[in-house]
């Protein structure tokens, strides 16, 4: 159970830490982002929580349910930075596609600017970073999140075997 929560710190941290680089790389060094990169700031943003939540929680349920909506999320955020890499930013246009849509129709992107402000389209947040596209940074990150998430449901199945 320490091993557990500590792992659900973890991956919050983790999250906050990447919304962090996000904003340090927007504000600090001008890489403005696209429709993908806002929406994959909310998919952290929400697993921060929800992982924060499974850290400070006691129950087996709450607990269960935090793991896979987690595992959810992540296996969301992967797709969505491999979409970005690889469909929406060949393209002009991030308008009108799920990230967009979601985005502005929420009202995220005018109620809270500074994090969720559309700023460039997904041609133009191609930006690299030691070599390597952002969306792919983020990919990895999300691959790694999911991972750990993994080892937590491993957990889970393991002392469901001690107790059986």
């Amino acid at each position: 159970m320490l091993l557990e929560k500590k792992i659900w710190w973890l991956i919050s941290g983790l999250c906050t830490a990447g919304v962090g680089i996000a904003l340090l790389s927007q504000h600090a060094f001008d890489m403005q982002p696209c429709a993908w990169c806002v929406f994959q700031r909310l998919l952290y943003l929400i697993l921060a929580v929800i992982a924060a939540i499974a850290a400070l929680s006691q129950g087996l349920i709450a607990r269960v349910v935090c793991t896979m909506l987690s595992l959810s999320l992540t296996i969301a955020g992967v797709l969505a930075a491999w979409f970005q890499a690889n469909v929406a930013s060949q393209s002009f246009s991030c308008a009108q596609t799920l990230a967009d849509l979601l985005m502005t129709q929420t009202g995220l992107e005018t109620s809270m600017p500074a994090l969720f402000g559309i700023y460039a389209s997904c041609m133009d947040a191609r930006v690299k970073l030691f070599g390597l596209e952002y969306a792919y940074w983020s990919l990895l990150l999300f691959a790694l999140l999911g991972l750990l998430v993994a080892f937590i449901i491993k957990g889970f199945r393991a002392s469901s075997r001690q107790k059986a």
